[in-house]
This record gives structure tokens, sequence and C-alpha cells, in this order.
């Protein structure tokens, strides 16, 4: 059973990771998670031995976090690439896709990602934000509050 699903953010993608790491009857093979620019790819394979009634219960789960997902040629090729054994290294080599992960469900290969591409833009976009909203509550200068993208807090602490 596969499950590819696309998601709008980092904490979106990290609570499927605790959830899987959280239920031990789900008979997970692996987990690859892909970073695009306007959010996450995750494709999920568990073993043939899964419970009609859990594979029920994890797609609805999915389906409450995001998107069912056909990716394009480039992303169908690399999730096969790594499937069939090539290193991330090699697969984002030539497919140009951004692999955060493989094998393993791991938050802290996902949170060391997030970290290293926010310490280079010097800003926090909302694919990688780690509130559900992809947004927080702030103090407008005016003294109400009001909800504001993440990279709304770099440009307020800049000036």
């Amino acid at each position: 059973m596969e499950y590819t699903y696309y998601l709008a953010n980092a904490s979106l993608t990290l609570r499927v990771v605790e959830h899987l790491l959280g239920t031990p009857r789900l008979p997970l093979e692996f987990m690859t998670v892909i970073h695009q620019i306007d959010g996450w790819v995750i494709r999920i394979k568990m073993e043939d031995g899964i419970e009609a009634c859990d594979a029920e219960d994890f797609r609805a789960y999915m389906n409450e976090l995001g998107i069912s997902y056909d990716p394009g040629i480039r992303v169908r090729m690399a999730l096969w690439g790594l499937e069939t054994g090539q290193s991330p290294v090699e697969v984002m080599r030539r497919y140009q896709v951004a692999i955060v992960s493989h094998g393993k469900p791991d938050r802290e290969e996902i949170e060391a990602f997030r970290r290293q591409f926010v310490m280079g833009l010097g800003y926090c976009p909302e694919t990688l934000a780690k509130d559900l909203s992809g947004s927080t509550m702030m103090q407008s200068p005016w003294g109400q509050s009001e909800r504001c993208p993440f990279f709304c807090l770099f440009f307020q602490i800049a000036v």
C-alpha cells in the first residue's frame, strides 16, 4: 500500500512522522520526504501485511492533513530511483529535487533541513513554518493583535 501526499508546511510533515513513529501496528516499509518551493511531497510505503481498517484509518488521517498527490515525471522518477536503491545525493543531482529524508521517518532530518534552509534565506517561508496555520499572533505597531505570516516576524525584527 502506497500513499503519496502533498502537505502545505513543515509542521504537517512532522505530524505525519510523529504519527508513524507512534503507531507501531502500521507496517511501514519506508517514508520519503521531498521539499518543493510550494510545499512538501511525502511518499509512504507500507508492507503488504497492513490490515484494511488500518489502511483506511491512515488514509483518512492523511486526507485531514493534506491532499492525495500525483507527482510530475521528475518527482516520480526521483521516488522510483530512491526505491530502487539509488543514493539520495545521486537522485537529487539527476532529478533536481530536494530530498529531505528517505527510509525510516526521522524528525531530526526534517528539523535540520528546515533550520538550514531558514538560516540561508534569512526568513521563514510559510512552507517551512512549524505553526499549523503558517502564521503567528503578534502585536502590530498600533497595539492590536493580528495574524501575520512568519516572514513578517523577520521584517518586524529588522525594522
